[in-house]
């Protein structure tokens, strides 16, 4: 007699006549064959854990994905504003007229419409450069810092560049 029969009248218990105990299939089980509960529980553990551990994977993936969407969106700020330096002759730079803004805000989605994104709060500081050299006069350090807030936790980027009235382009901003 084979584990799982065909007929379900060939492997029926005592008590049982013409009523199989379960039947999946066209075949028949006996109750010494099933799922006790012990081995089910044991079952709905591993799947349940199986489901808390993709989903974890995957929250862990989407957050990972928006903390490096936030970082290049700081790197393009970061760059944006070197660029708008780098057009500027050594008078804008170095007088504090006010033409290059110590501070300002950039959000995250530059096309506006969807507001949910973190709001970047920047700096720009110019500042006589580390030297000791006869130069020192004519060097200028600019560094830009944004800073930003994920998850709770504040983040920040810098970036530094050195100009000079030598190196700067002679066309005016």
């Amino acid at each position: 007699m084979t584990k799982f029969a065909r007929n379900p009248q060939d492997q029926v218990p005592n008590g049982w006549q013409g009523k199989p105990p379960f039947s999946a299939f066209g075949f028949a089980i006996s109750r010494e064959e099933a799922f006790n509960l012990s081995e089910t529980m044991v079952a709905v553990a591993a799947l349940a854990l199986v489901i808390v551990t993709l989903y974890t994977g995957l929250a862990y993936g989407f957050s990972v994905a928006r903390l490096n969407s936030e970082n290049l969106r700081a790197t393009q700020i970061l760059t944006e504003k070197m660029e708008i330096i780098r057009l500027c002759n050594w008078n804008q730079i170095t007088k504090s007229n006010g033409f290059i803004p110590q501070t300002f805000t950039a959000p995250f989605y530059i096309s506006g419409g969807v507001t949910n994104g973190p709001i970047y709060q920047g700096r720009v500081s110019v500042a006589n450069a580390p030297v000791t050299e006869s130069y020192s006069n004519d060097l200028r350090q600019i560094t830009v810092a944004v800073t930003w807030t994920n998850s709770n936790v504040a983040r920040q980027r810098s970036m530094s560049t050195f100009v000079s009235p030598y190196g700067i382009q002679t066309y005016t901003y």
